[in-house]
């Protein structure tokens, strides 16, 4: 197949002239080549509409190839576009075919090239519905998003997915590609009326502005130039539209300077400096700066690269700086402009793409990863999910595999942040389940919630300390889990009477005697089963503030909630113990017939039976009901508590 680029075009001119730089000067050709601007964007839109042909057609008219293709030409001597030597297409079309049968675009795919007047990354996203979360992956480094539509089949569900998603991700600027043109006969009717159905849907969800494009990627119609198949399109082409956009780097250059620590930089006693890449604005020698959470100031006193001293440094560049004063920052802290600051709270609203296939857990904690802080955090119920054809607001409880709605979102300690209409780096988070480290979500902050400011630890006199010194003993929990009839609520009640007879000052909580009051709002499922577990953690912390030694007796099936309690407590102060009952024994006991009642199906989300246990990993004190009575047992975790 020949290519479609006109002889005389701009695009082989400029090829002509690369080459013969290339061949005269091959400094000034990469100094030319290291200046110009990167564009990253996206193709996306529903399964089969085309994109890899039309990346194939991009790569092919700049006269790009791929590195392994690139490697096989050298080898052979040959050079594309000075010899005469030029790839086929449908070798292009081909091997990015077979990468999609081999499931790598099932990720991300990403591809590199450039025209005479800028560098570009594109990344290929999937059209399946069950990888939207590749899609927002990709999406979320872009400038720009390339929306493609089989002309033969208009606007889709996914059309309209990934728009609301390339709109949530902060994406400014959209080409809607109506591919495969030369299918319907390049006729205006067919594309004039998909632009029109297009631009009702993308006025809902508030995009103003976009460029329709009538195009064949097979063909190449209206991809570097206009196309005489098309007398009435009157616009730009794809290439000389994507050469041309602004890129939100040249944008965020404009605004107030932001740089998160990456890491501290102290490669002797004479220089402490501080790394990281600068997110927006830019900064010189002598400007003051903020760096917060601690809001503490001080003057930049040096900014240094891997080339030296610099007098000025701008967004996108990752540099190291030095400051006038000894103040205290390390990673995660975020040096700004002394005079605009971003915020600082730890309750927000979001908006979530939830990514796993695993349901999110209302109160369960998750990491959360802000440019370089990572924070514990918790997601609350949803306020509402989206429904994407109708842009409808649903009530839901959770959200599931490629949700997208909008909750809160509290944080064990405040972060830095933006509002990520303002500041993608600052606005935008992953949540990472703490147990697999495997990331369940991506996130935009909207705006913190105005609660966070208005409560604030009231100062008291008399300290936890004073008040385990009057009791004199160390407080102390004693986190008892196992299955149902496994021996806690006995062999708890023992080690309380042992202590009792100590005079140690203590209070037994109970799983099933909380739910009576505390909790008697929860039922069994599994969000339930960890909000009951926060709230009997947090009244647990309440006691050891009391000087108390806790013990609790649930099952707590989960590792996640059970780290969350330790987390709150002391260092030293929580113990788990793990009353290790097997299945059988623990049924064949079956106290309260609860295991007959599940096996029945008359209860369900019993734990062993149809809701999973998770055994501790490492007890503190693990006690086997099989080779220990429920005395010794006893005998034993006091001794461990008090030696």
């Amino acid at each position: 197949m020949a290519s479609s680029i006109p002889a005389g075009s701009p695009a082989t001119q400029g090829a002509y002239q690369a080459d013969r730089l290339i061949a005269e000067d091959i400094d000034a050709y990469l100094d030319i080549h290291r200046n110009k601007s990167l564009l990253r964007f996206i193709t996306c839109g529903s399964v089969d509409d085309g994109k890899s042909t039309l990346i194939g057609r991009l790569l092919y008219d700049s006269k790009m190839i791929f590195e392994d293709q690139l490697a096989a030409l050298e080898s052979d001597s040959k050079r594309v576009g000075t010899q005469g030597q030029e790839i086929d297409f449908a070798l292009l079309v081909d091997g990015l075919a077979a990468e999609r049968e081999q499931g790598i675009t099932i990720d991300v795919a990403y591809r590199f090239f450039a025209t005479e007047k800028r560098k570009f990354i594109v990344a290929d996203t999937p059209g399946h519905e069950q990888y939207t979360r590749n899609m927002v992956t990709g999406a979320s480094t872009a400038d720009l998003a390339i929306i493609l539509i089989d002309a033969r089949k208009g606007v889709l569900t996914q059309t309209r997915r990934h728009s609301y998603l390339a709109h949530l991700v902060g994406i400014r600027h959209v080409v809607l590609a109506v591919n495969k043109m030369d299918l319907v006969g390049y006729d205006r009717q067919v594309f004039d009326d998909i632009v029109a159905d297009y631009r009702a849907f993308a006025k809902s969800i508030g995009i103003t502005d976009f460029l329709a494009l009538p195009i064949s990627g097979f063909k190449g119609d209206n991809i570097t130039a206009r196309s005489p198949n098309t007398p009435w399109y009157d616009g730009p082409s794809l290439v000389g539209h994507l050469e041309n956009v602004e890129i939100d780097a040249e944008r965020d250059r404009a605004r107030p300077f932001r740089l998160p620590v990456q890491w501290v930089n102290r490669p002797n006693l004479d220089f402490r400096g501080f790394s990281g890449l600068i997110a927006t604005g830019e900064v010189r020698p002598g400007d003051p700066v903020r760096v917060l959470p601690s809001g503490k100031m001080s003057t930049v006193q040096r900014i240094v690269d891997f080339g030296g001293d610099l007098d000025v440094a701008v967004a996108g560049q990752s540099v190291t700086l030095t400051l006038a004063d000894e103040i205290d920052c390390s990673r995660g802290d975020v040096i700004a402009a002394a005079d605009a600051p971003p915020q600082v709270a730890d309750q927000f609203e979001a908006t979530f793409v939830w990514m796993a296939d695993e349901e999110m857990l209302p109160g369960r904690a998750y990491w959360l990863k802000l440019a370089t802080q990572t924070v514990s955090a918790t997601v609350q119920p949803p306020k509402y999910r989206i429904a994407i054809n109708t842009m409808e607001h649903l009530a839901a409880k959770t959200f599931d595999l490629n949700a997208i709605g909008v909750a809160a979102v509290s944080t064990d300690r405040p972060i830095v942040f933006e509002p990520y209409a303002d500041n993608r780096a600052l606005g935008g988070f992953i949540l990472i389940d703490k147990l697999t480290n495997a990331t369940v979500a991506a996130g935009m902050l909207r705006f913190s919630l105005r609660r966070a400011q208005n409560i604030h630890w009231q100062p008291v006199d008399l300290t936890r300390e004073h008040h385990a010194a009057s009791k004199n003993q160390k407080p102390a929990v004693l986190w008892f889990t196992g299955l149902s009839g496994a021996g806690k609520s006995t062999i708890a009640n023992l080690v309380e009477k042992r202590l009792a007879r100590m005079n140690r000052h203590t209070f037994l909580l109970d799983g099933d005697n909380v739910r009576h009051g505390l909790n008697r709002d929860l039922g069994f499922t599994d969000a339930d089963r960890i909000e009951n577990i926060r709230r009997v953690g947090e009244v647990a912390k309440l006691m050891t503030d009391a000087g108390l030694i806790v013990i609790t007796a649930f099952i707590s099936p989960f590792r996640a909630e059970r780290e969350m309690v330790r987390k709150m407590m002391a260092p030293g102060e929580f113990l788990e113990v793990h009353i290790d009952t097997s299945l059988a024994d623990a049924e064949a006991r079956d106290v309260k017939g609860l295991y007959a009642k599940a096996r029945a199906g008359q209860l369900a989300n019993f734990t062993g039976i149809d809701s999973p246990y998770e055994a501790p990993d490492d007890p503190e004190i693990r006690i086997d009901t099989a080779r220990m009575t429920a005395e010794e047992a006893a005998d034993s975790i006091v001794a461990r508590l008090i030696p």
